[in-house]
């Protein structure tokens, strides 16, 4: 009997031994190796805590500030910490959300992850959040996160300045730095100096109570790091000429680009017509952004670098020192306007390629440009052609047309422009291999036909001139950092090969096109400056493009500039022209006398309006 009662006890005995083991196996598991619960664990006592960093300032050459940091804070959740019982009536009402707001939010929060941090409601403003700091006791899971929000100090140069946005997954794959919820820099400088000026993100390791508050920092601090903050930028942009330039273009489209011919700085890049960048910022930047780029003006275009435009006359200038260089002419050859050739304004032949800039002469430079494509090298005129179409490419080349001028702006968004070679006519699309001749591409002679440009390289023709024959590459920083740093590309000097006596020639028939009768752009003039300039008129399906380059002063000049008005009636010397002389004046003289020719060309709108939307049609 008392065998049989053993034999039991050990039964008992081994199940009880069994049962523990499982127990202390699965405690084991639990602590010791379960990642979940580790975790889970770790975070209901331990709160790691982004520390973003102050982004760069940006400021412009006279050191007036442009665009600058506010203070703002992202609602933070773990979606395992938040009670089951929570009070989600409460707390929507709390942040002035509905309901079906909260369940949206908190199922992209579970999808991104249970037990890891994410954004729930970003971009709380100091005075939202002082409303809400003494209720984040009662959300368990939820805490603040600040950041710094971008504020732009004045309502210009959008396009230069760019935006700042939320990574999309291209930017998440493209650099391991950021994660869901961070900011990168979309257009613009922001972009192309996101690397100096978004810093270097910190980590903060918080200790947390039961009701989700901060105790204190783990472990004194030890395992923390501190941001660092982004560097400056110290921009070339006159923030009062870029203003005064915008003010101009109001009620246009078009673009002006104004440079420093000696050091390739960008004083003012205008794009018409633009937009306040502070529309682009903070939580209501998603509904902007949809209006702005919904808008038939497209006003986040930045046409000074997208725009690809016949150039017209302004062409003619380098046309003319091309010509001179290769020999085909000399300063004092002349050429009848002989208007069977290709139409012209009504003026007087010609005698002189001085003369000939001055009154902008079509048939003149017709003749010309024939000389450069058939220079009688071979007895076979389209294989003359292609020899002459060669050189003339490559000395074309070398004023920065077709192709991206390397400006420190983001280059995916700027155009090449188009400077036909043999291998564009060559192509069957065109004249087929060695069966075309000057005959056939003459309309490039006046800065039609297949020729394209962009406006900065306009204006970068305009600074060449100036220069007498060479540029330094366009930028829009002179230095970041404390250190004063700057690319070393932005000192460059690009020589054109052409003889400066040849720009000379140039620079007086622009001083003429603008100083002596019959010059086609008289309204740029300026009293008291010399002011150097030519006019173009580009062919449009629509009303013609008005536009002109120039320089001032014509020794040591200290600004050089493109202005484009687009469908403008009345051609370069009407609208594209004055303008210019508005802006070299503000610059130079520091202030406008002609009041009242600055009323008129800020109030005027010369431009075409857009055409009608097309109907839907019905069945």
């Amino acid at each position: 009997m008392s065998n049989r009662y053993a034999d039991r006890s050990h039964v008992v005995k081994v199940i009880f031994i069994v049962v523990g083991v499982l127990f202390v196996g699965r405690l084991a598991m639990l602590q010791l190796f379960s990642p979940k619960y580790r975790e889970l664990a770790r975070q209901q006592s331990l709160r790691p805590v982004t520390q973003y960093p102050a982004r760069g300032f940006i400021y412009d050459r006279n050191g007036n500030l442009l665009v600058h940091n506010e203070a703002v804070y992202d609602l933070m959740v773990v979606p395992r910490m938040v009670d089951k019982d929570f009070d989600v009536d409460y707390f929507c009402q709390s942040l002035g959300i509905t309901p079906q707001d909260y369940a949206d939010r908190m199922k992209k929060a579970k999808k991104y992850s249970q037990y890891a941090p994410s954004i729930f409601m970003k971009q709380i403003s100091k005075e939202e959040y002082a409303k809400f700091e003494n209720k984040m006791y009662r959300f368990k899971g939820f805490y603040i996160s600040q950041r710094t929000l971008r504020i732009y100090d004045r309502p210009i140069a959008a396009q230069v300045l760019g935006y700042v946005g939320e990574v999309d997954q291209g930017d998440l794959d493209r650099d391991a730095y950021y994660r869901q919820g961070d900011y990168i820099g979309k257009s613009g400088l922001e972009k192309s100096y996101e690397t100096v000026l978004r810093g270097l993100k910190g980590k903060k390791i918080m200790q947390v109570d039961v009701h989700n508050r901060e105790v204190g920092p783990y472990k004194d601090g030890a395992f923390d790091t501190l941001p660092v903050e982004g560097m400056n930028l110290y921009t070339a942009i006159d923030a009062d000429l870029q203003q005064y330039a915008e003010e101009l273009m109001a009620n246009k489209r078009g673009c002006v680009v104004a440079l420093e011919p000696s050091t390739g700085e960008v004083l003012a890049m205008v794009s018409a017509p633009t937009y306040d960048p502070n529309l682009l910022v903070g939580r209501i930047r998603g509904e902007n952004y949809a209006k702005l780029n919904s808008n038939w003006g497209k006003p986040m275009l930045n046409r000074a670098m997208l725009g690809q435009y016949p150039p017209g006359s302004i062409f003619k200038v380098a046309q003319a020192v091309t010509a001179l260089e290769l020999g085909v002419i000399t300063p004092q050859t002349g050429f009848v306007c002989d208007k069977s050739l290709v139409g012209c304004h009504n003026h007087p032949s010609a005698r002189s390629v001085q003369e000939a800039i001055k009154m902008s002469c079509n048939p003149y430079f017709y003749q010309v440009y024939r000389r450069v494509i058939q220079q009688g090298k071979y007895k076979n005129i389209y294989k003359d052609a292609q020899y002459g179409l060669t050189v003339w490419h490559d000395y074309m080349m070398r004023f920065g047309f077709g192709q991206k001028l390397p400006i420190d702006l983001p280059r995916s968004g700027m155009s090449t422009g188009n400077i036909p070679d043999t291998a564009y006519y060559n192509n069957p699309r065109w004249y087929g291999r060695e069966r075309w001749a000057f005959s056939t591409i003459y309309s490039n002679s006046i800065g039609q036909g297949e020729v394209t440009v962009v406006p900065l390289q306009m204006a970068n023709l305009a600074a060449i001139v100036a220069n007498r024959g060479y540029y330094i590459t366009p930028h829009v920083v002179r230095f970041y950092g404390p250190d004063s740093l700057q690319d070393e590309e932005y000192h460059t000097r690009h020589e054109t090969g052409i003889h400066r006596e040849y720009f000379d020639i140039a620079a007086q028939g622009m001083y003429d096109v603008v100083h002596v009768a019959g010059g086609t752009g008289r309204r740029a003039r300026v009293d008291g400056l010399d002011v150097c300039g030519k006019t173009g008129t580009a062919q449009n399906n629509r009303d013609d493009h008005s536009v002109f380059i120039a320089f001032a002063p014509k020794d040591n000049p200290k600004i050089a500039m493109a202005v484009y008005v687009e469908n403008a009636r009345g051609g370069g010397g009407s609208w594209a022209a004055p303008i210019a002389g508005l802006i070299i004046e503000r610059y130079l003289n520091g202030e406008v006398k002609r009041k009242d020719v600055e009323k008129m060309y800020r109030e005027i709108n010369p431009c075409q309006p857009p055409l009608p939307p097309k109907e839907k049609k019905t069945k």
